[in-house]
């Protein structure tokens, strides 16, 4: 499981380095067998040749001795002038002779080599020799850690009737092929050394390489967003799967690029059509009052009423009141579709800040600024839009406190400008917390509920943020956020 949690880069540099190490294991492995085969079929053509050679000599000492050629007369025909030995010096082997029963006749002497048999031939050797096609028996044995291949066979007459037995113990000596070996693994060992530092350099740089693209490709899909436009990936050199990728990934690009456009143009339609619908139910709530009082009107009209003016005038101040209404509800539904203009005025924020509060005559709003300069660039008349539409919503949340504070502060924060509306009010209730800065939204009794959001359009024009923090019965807290100006001004719009 750990394995398959590691990047990719990490599992080709490891199975780079495991594919060479197994290489290296693998081949020292067949050559130590390889070797050992060599081994066995050197001692085993060895073996045959001497014996082959001894069987010549001996056929010829059985021609031309002037005995009797049969089983008994074996040890006078061989020992007669050290015949076996001169034979077992020639080969540098030893010979021993034995009847068909397996009993010794003669054996050569002289040689300082520890036979690896009795005086006698196991019955179990001879019964295996006597059964083989070859007529003839390999043994293998080990003595005191020294290997011996034995060969057993028979030794015949002219007529290629059996006579004796020969057994020739051969001594397996493989020092001279393991030094070989061991020289040779040595060798191979240093090689595949530098190989395996070879090969850990080059695993690195390819396994980079190869995810390079891949990384780009990475990167690019979590920067990918709806909400922005999304650039396409350009790689020269790929491979044709990498490019394959990214020709899948940009396709996916246009597509959702398509889509967005599409969505936004559904979404802005709805979203047009839901705020008719509004304006039209808050245009139509002040009509029906203002249809009812011209028709009272027409129907108790007198003007012989001695009270008649003072009726007209109350008739009067409805329609008026009425028709404010309506005149307040254009005002919000053109003051939200107007998008801000970027003016990027280089603006003394606290000056702005406490001029938009001057239209406030509430004697409990406090203005307080750590600096009487900062600067930022922002639009004159959207910022103080901005701050009296907070002020505003504070002021009617305190409508129902006994003793009410709204405190406006302006500070700096690393490289923002930081503008606080803290209030004792009501605060805003849990439910009414995700949907505050919705278009339509509102907790009054009149209004269309778009300040919040026109306030929200405008600070994110500007690269700002606008959060808050409310407590029920303790208040709330609006917090707008937006770069501060930097850069030398020869004139500051105050």
């Amino acid at each position: 499981m750990r394995l398959l949690k590691l990047s990719l880069r990490t599992r080709i540099f490891i199975s780079m380095i495991l594919l060479v190490l197994g290489a290296s294991i693998l081949i020292a492995g067949v050559t130590v067998y390889q070797y050992k085969q060599e081994a066995e079929n050197y001692h085993r053509e060895r073996l045959e040749r001497k014996e082959q050679a001894i069987k010549e000599n001996l056929k010829f000492v059985l021609a031309n001795t002037t005995y009797l050629v049969d089983t008994e007369n074996i040890p006078l025909i061989f020992e007669e002038r050290d015949k076996i030995y001169q034979i077992a010096q020639v080969h540098e082997m030893p010979i021993n002779i034995y009847d068909l029963e397996g009993r010794l006749l003669v054996k050569s002497s002289g040689f300082a080599f520890r036979d690896t048999t009795d005086n006698r031939i196991d019955p179990n050797i001879i019964e295996k020799l006597d059964s083989s096609s070859k007529r003839r028996y390999l043994r293998k044995t080990e003595v005191e850690g020294r290997k011996y291949r034995s060969s057993y066979s028979y030794i015949t007459d002219h007529k290629f009737k059996p006579l004796a037995i020969l057994y020739l113990p051969y001594l397996q000596d493989d020092s001279l092929l393991n030094r070989d070996l061991n020289n040779f693994l040595m060798r191979m060992g240093e090689i595949y050394l530098f190989m395996l530092i070879l090969a850990i350099i080059m695993s690195y740089f390819l396994s980079r390489y190869i995810t390079k693209s891949l990384k780009i490709i990475s990167e690019k899909i979590n920067q990918t967003r709806l909400d922005k436009k999304n650039q396409k990936i350009e790689l020269n050199n790929a491979t044709e799967e990498i490019f394959a990728l990214v020709s899948a990934y940009n396709s996916m690009i246009d597509e959702l690029e398509e889509s967005a456009v599409k969505l936004a143009t559904g979404e802005r339609e709805q979203a047009w059509r839901e705020m008719a619908k509004q304006v039209a139910h808050e245009i139509k709530n002040p009509l029906t009052p203002m249809r009812l009082s011209v028709q009272s009107f027409e129907r108790q009209f007198d003007k012989n009423d001695p009270d008649i003016e003072q009726k007209v005038k109350e008739y009067s101040d409805t329609l008026i009141s009425q028709i404010d209404t309506m005149s307040s509800i254009a005002s919000a539904f053109s003051n939200f579709a107007k998008m801000p203009a970027q003016q990027n005025e280089t603006l003394n924020v606290p000056k702005i800040v406490k001029l938009a509060l001057d239209i406030f005559n509430e004697n409990y709003i406090v203005f307080t600024s750590e600096k009487e300069e900062i600067l930022a660039k922002f639009d004159r008349t959207q910022l103080i839009r901005v701050i009296t539409n907070l002020v505003k919503n504070a002021v009617q949340a305190l409508k129902e406190q006994e003793d009410p504070k709204i405190l406006v502060s302006v500070e700096e924060e690393e490289e923002n400008v930081c503008i606080s509306i803290c209030d004792n009010g009501s605060g805003i209730p849990d439910k009414n917390k995700e949907k505050i800065f919705e278009p339509k939204f509102t907790t009054k009794s009149s209004g269309m509920g778009l300040g919040l959001a026109m306030v929200k359009n405008i600070v994110e024009t500007y690269n700002g943020t606008i959060n808050f923090i409310s407590s029920p019965d303790k208040g709330t807290i609006f917090k707008v956020r937006f770069p501060k100006w930097s850069g030398k001004v020869h004139g500051i719009n105050q």
